[in-house]
C-alpha cells in the first residue's frame, strides 16, 4: 500500500492544482503556526524527535492541517495512512486497522491514521478506531474545521491532544505568495509571468485568512495570461470570498456575532451581518427563526411588538422570497437590534425548570381543581375558586402554586421599556392586604 509521503513524492505536479504542488515539505517553510510549531513548540519537539501521540488539529479551512500533517509524514520512520472521512467508513477502517496490527507484528512499526474531516464520522465509526488507539495499534490524527468538544467522541479526546491552528495573518499570506511566486513550478508554468509589488498583499488581504484561497486566486490571475496588478485580481476574483461556511464553525461565528450585535443594540453591525450571511447563501429561513427566537428570549415584554415584527417578517418572505424578502428580514432586524432589551422570558423558563427539577410534581390546589371528575370529587370539591374579572382591578389575591410555594416567584420583570409596566402592576397587586385570608400572598 502506497503512503502518503510516495503519494505526494510520486504525483505528476503538471497536473495538479497549485496550491496542492507546492504544499512545502518542512516546517521552515509552514507558515503563520508559530504558536504550534515553532521554535521550541511542543508539536515542533515531538514531530523533530519522532514521539508524536494522537492529535486533533482543528482551525478553519486552509490554515495548513492537511500540509502539517504531510510534513509530519516526512518526518516519522512509523508508517502514514492517509484517510478521508467523506469516502470511507467503518469497512475501510477495519481493514487500515488488520494491517496496522500485521505491520506492528512483523515489523514493529507503529501506523500514524490521518483522517481528514474526521467530523463527518458518526460516534459508531469513531467509537471503531478507540480500541486501537487505546491498544497503541494506531497513532491518530484527525483534522476538522468543527469544534472538537461536539464533533469529536470524549473518550477519543481525552486520549488526543487538540493542536488549534489559526487562520493566517496577511503577513503570513504575503510571505507565502511570495514563497509561491518564487517556486520553481511557479516558474516553470509560467515562466513569463509579472506582477507588481502590491499584489501580494491585495490577495492576502482578499484571502480571508485561508492559504488555499489565497493560492487559488493566484493561479487564476496566472492562468489569465496579463501581467498581474490589483485591477486583474479585483477582476479575476471579482469581489472578495466571505469567510463563512454554513456547515462550519465559522458559520456559527458570523450567526453569533449576528446576535450579539442586536442584544448589544447595534443596529449597524447587525445589518453588516445580515448581508454577510445572505450574501454567502445561508438559508433566510434560518435567519427568521433565529429572530423569531430572538424576539422572546432577549426583547419579550420589554417590547412586545418585537414578536409580531418578527413573524411578520417570517410570513412577509414566505409571500415574496428574496430578493424584495430581503427588505423584511432588515426591517425586522434592525427593529429587534433598536428595540429595548430584557432576557425575563429566558430566566422565566430557567426559575420554572428549577421549581420543577426541586419541588417536583406537587398537587394541584383544590381551589385550582376542575371538580367534573369522581377522582377530583373525592379529593376536593373543587370550589374556593373565584373569578377574578368582577374584582378590583381584575386581582382576588389568589395564587395557582402548589401548596408550599406561596411566596415563590419566578417572573420577575425589569424597568426596561413595557416590562416596566408588568413590574409596576404586580408590585401594587403584591402588596399585603389587612384581609390575609383574600390576600394568601405577601410581597
Amino acid at each position: 500500500m502506497m503512503d502518503l509521503f510516495d503519494h505526494a513524492q510520486g504525483s505528476e505536479t503538471g497536473h495538479r492544482p497549485f496550491a496542492d504542488a507546492i504544499r512545502p515539505e518542512s516546517l521552515e517553510h509552514f507558515f503563520g503556526q508559530g504558536q504550534v510549531v515553532g521554535d521550541g513548540a511542543f508539536l515542533r519537539r515531538a514531530i523533530e524527535s519522532d514521539r508524536l501521540g494522537s492529535l486533533i488539529l482543528w482551525g478553519p479551512p486552509g490554515v495548513g492541517k492537511t500540509t502539517l500533517a504531510q510534513i509530519i509524514a516526512r518526518r516519522t520512520e512509523r508508517w502514514f495512512e492517509h484517510f478521508s472521512a467523506v469516502l470511507g467508513g467503518v469497512k475501510e477502517i477495519r481493514l487500515i486497522v488488520e494491517a496496522a496490527k500485521e505491520r506492528r507484528r512483523l515489523y514493529r512499526r507503529q501506523t500514524i491514521l490521518f483522517i481528514d474531516e474526521i467530523h463527518r464520522f458518526n460516534k459508531a465509526q469513531q467509537d471503531a478506531l478507540l480500541p486501537h488507539i487505546e491498544d497503541g495499534t494506531l497513532i491518530l490524527i484527525g483534522a476538522t474545521t468543527e469544534n472538537p468538544s461536539f464533533q469529536v467522541n470524549s473518550a477519543i479526546l481525552s486520549r488526543s491532544r487538540v493542536v488549534v491552528l489559526e487562520a493566517l495573518t496577511e503577513d503570513a499570506l504575503s510571505a507565502l505568495l511570495a514563497r509561491a511566486w518564487d517556486h520553481t513550478i511557479r516558474e516553470t508554468r509560467w515562466p513569463d509571468a509579472t506582477c507588481t509589488p502590491d499584489v501580494f498583499k491585495q490577495l492576502a488581504q482578499l484571502a480571508d485568512g485561508d492559504a488555499r484561497r489565497a493560492l487559488n486566486a493566484l493561479e487564476l490571475a496566472l492562468d489569465d495570461g496579463r501581467a498581474i496588478d490589483e485591477a486583474l485580481v479585483t477582476q479575476v476574483i471579482d469581489r472578495k470570498i466571505l469567510s463563512y461556511d454554513r456547515d462550519g464553525d465559522g458559520h456559527y461565528q458570523v450567526v453569533s456575532a449576528f446576535i450579539k450585535s442586536m442584544r448589544t443594540t447595534d443596529p449597524d453591525a447587525a445589518a453588516y451581518w445580515l448581508h454577510r450571511m445572505l450574501d454567502a447563501g445561508e438559508d433566510p429561513m434560518f435567519i427568521l427563526r433565529r429572530l423569531v427566537i430572538f424576539a422572546s428570549e432577549d426583547i419579550g415584554h420589554a417590547d412586545p411588538q418585537a414578536l409580531q415584527i418578527a413573524t411578520a417578517a417570517l410570513q412577509a418572505f414566505q409571500f415574496v422570497g428574496l430578493p424584495e424578502g430581503a427588505y423584511a428580514l432588515m426591517q425586522a432586524t434592525t427593529y429587534l437590534a433598536t428595540a429595548p432589551k430584557s432576557n425575563t422570558i429566558k430566566t422565566t423558563i430557567a426559575a420554572a425548570r428549577q421549581a420543577v427539577r426541586i419541588h417536583g410534581h406537587l398537587p394541584v390546589p383544590k381551589h385550582m381543581r376542575n371538580a367534573s371528575t369522581a377522582l377530583q370529587k373525592s379529593i376536593g370539591d373543587g370550589q374556593g375558586y373565584t373569578y377574578p374579572h368582577d374584582s378590583a382591578n381584575a386581582y382576588n389575591g389568589q395564587r395557582g402554586m402548589p401548596e408550599g410555594l406561596d411566596d415563590l416567584r419566578l417572573f420577575e420583570p425589569k424597568s426596561v421599556g413595557m416590562e416596566n409596566q408588568f413590574k409596576a402592576r404586580l408590585a401594587s397587586l403584591r402588596q399585603p392586604s389587612t384581609d390575609s385570608a383574600s390576600d394568601p400572598v405577601d410581597s
